[in-house]
């Protein structure tokens, strides 16, 4: 399984810029797509990373990418000047994953509540999982527990602490309740932090134990 870090492939991007060139058909539109398209094609990082932490594959995340991508150049004309065109584009990627996950027969989202519950421990933590993700660098220890989150707790903490989405933005982006968004948020820093705190008490035990040994055979 492809990790879940990395930048989009050269390709992809340039099969997205030769799909969408085949598209104008005169001077102005050119011009207007030329526009939305450079703007459009500056949050791919961005895209990528979420499509390939939904997907958990990189052929299907550039796949998700590049239908993202072909449906916002179609529909270009709905998007509204002045509003934040980064969530839009989330939205429609959102979209698209979910309709994949039907045509396939699976539920959008499969939501344990019992599992929910189980994930969002209570406790401290020393820094909480909005500063350490705001970094935008993930170490091993950090990537295994964002993907040992449940998907709907994964998804929130990804879209507000790394991709600063609003709460409105993140409904109208996972299509549910402001309260939901909110209380999926709190939940998933809760289990962020409760899962890289029991990693780590793992490996340091672990080298401690590799110590002893050490010091058992020298000994």
């Amino acid at each position: 399984m492809t990790g879940i870090s990395g930048s989009p492939p050269v390709f992809l991007l340039m099969a997205i810029r030769r799909a969408f060139g085949r598209g104008s058909h005169d001077r102005d539109s050119r011009a207007i797509d030329a526009e939305f398209t450079q703007a459009a094609l500056s949050h791919i990082d961005s895209l990528y990373g979420t499509a390939l932490r939904l997907t958990r594959r990189a052929a299907d995340a550039e796949d998700l990418v590049q239908d993202t991508y072909l449906k916002a150049f179609r529909s270009a004309h709905q998007f509204e000047a002045g509003t934040n065109l980064k969530a839009w584009l989330f939205t429609i990627l959102h979209n698209t994953f979910r309709n994949i996950r039907r045509h396939d027969g699976r539920s959008p989202v499969d939501v344990d509540s019992e599992a929910v519950e189980r994930a969002a421990g209570d406790g401290p933590s020393e820094e909480t999982p909005e500063q350490i993700l705001s970094r935008r660098t993930l170490d091993a220890d950090l990537q295994a527990a964002l993907d040992a989150l449940p998907e709907p707790f994964r998804q929130a903490v990804w879209l507000r602490d790394v991709e600063e989405l609003s709460y409105a933005e993140m409904a109208r982006v996972l299509d549910v309740p402001i309260g939901t968004v909110m209380s999926r948020i709190s939940r998933g820093r809760r289990a962020l932090s409760e899962g890289l705190r029991a990693r780590r008490a793992r490996a340091e035990a672990a080298l401690a134990g590799a110590g002893k040994i050490g010091l058992t055979r020298h000994g």
